[in-house]
């Protein structure tokens, strides 16, 4: 059994979906697939139900799970003592990240820190504001960057930047005249393509609505997406709108293939979290440093992004 295999188990456990947990560690799926069939045939135990083209964990796949993330846990925790003790000349960083921040913003830091650090070997993982604070606390990363704030008592929050958030409709929607959009309109003046339940970008819009006295749950959404990428192509349609990240919708917004509409949202902050009761490594440390030098990195606008 490898470290490896136990990283694509707890991938596709946590997901129960194979093609999104290859999307996650960056492998193929028919690889993802080889690496549990031969950790099955290894030990004789099935760990997934095959159900049509679904798979579900079986109950020796469910006790394996805990056994694993702990091994890994305690992997990267001896892996941090040793980078440590190597002073930054190697070693490895696992980094948890959002979506928006993974695409639009940490790749310069990670690059920054690729420089001045070339023997520490970064790890990205992608998923939603929920899977980031889950993998720090279950110790499967380090350190995790999100958007917007996380309720999780093991958990320190840190702010890095700011981040600007619009509501964006296609040239022929309504809204894209330019008219003031009153709280009300949210509700009865359009329907939403909107990301799904536990992104951050999400998250924000619920509170940021809710504060101005409109339930989410009153709203007409017609389709949930689970990228950036795909709400906005949806939004260019011009039935729908959606929320977004200004540095997402910038290159539309440029291009005139979207428009941002007049309902003002508070900007939300890019944050990293930690866990609080385990060691911060050098490494996480520089990298951590490194977020807080780009102080070009606080987008107070969409246009920033386009300059």
């Amino acid at each position: 059994m490898t470290f490896e295999q136990l990283s694509i188990f707890v991938a596709v456990a946590e997901r129960e979906h194979l093609t999104k947990a290859a999307f996650v560690i960056g492998l193929t799926p028919s690889a993802v697939s080889s690496a549990i069939r031969n950790l099955e045939a290894s030990y004789g135990v099935e760990l997934f139900h095959r159900v049509g083209r679904r798979i579900e964990l079986t109950h020796e796949g469910r006790v394996f799970l805990g056994e694993a993330k702990a091994t890994l846990a305690r992997a990267r925790a001896a892996a941090l003592v040793l980078s440590d003790l190597g002073g930054l000349q190697k070693g490895e960083l696992v980094v948890f990240a959002s979506q928006t921040i993974a695409s639009y913003w940490l790749p310069a830091m990670l690059m920054r820190f690729k420089i001045r650090y070339p023997g520490i070997d970064l790890k990205l993982m992608i998923g939603n504001t929920t899977t980031v604070a889950r993998a720090v606390v279950d110790g499967l990363a380090e350190v995790g960057f999100v958007e917007g704030g996380v309720e999780e008592p093991a958990l320190s929050f840190q702010s890095l930047a700011e981040d600007e958030l619009l509501v964006v409709v296609g040239p022929r929607h309504p809204w894209a005249t330019g008219k003031p959009v009153a709280p009300a309109d949210l509700v009865s003046g359009t329907k939403w393509v909107m990301r799904e339940k536990g992104s951050g970008t999400r998250s924000a819009f619920e509170t940021a609505i809710s504060n101005a006295g409109i339930s989410f749950a009153d709203l007409a959404v017609a389709l949930e997406l689970p990228s950036n990428e795909a709400v906005i192509s949806a939004a260019r349609e011009g039935i729908c709108a959606t929320v977004v990240s200004g540095a997402v919708a910038a290159p539309l917004l440029a291009q005139g293939l979207l428009v941002k509409a007049r309902f003002p949202l508070p900007s939300r902050q890019f944050a990293i979290l930690r866990h609080k009761q385990r060691h911060s490594s050098r490494a996480s440390l520089a990298l951590e440093t490194i977020c807080r030098e780009d102080k070009a990195g606080e987008v107070q606008s969409w246009e920033d992004w386009t300059l």
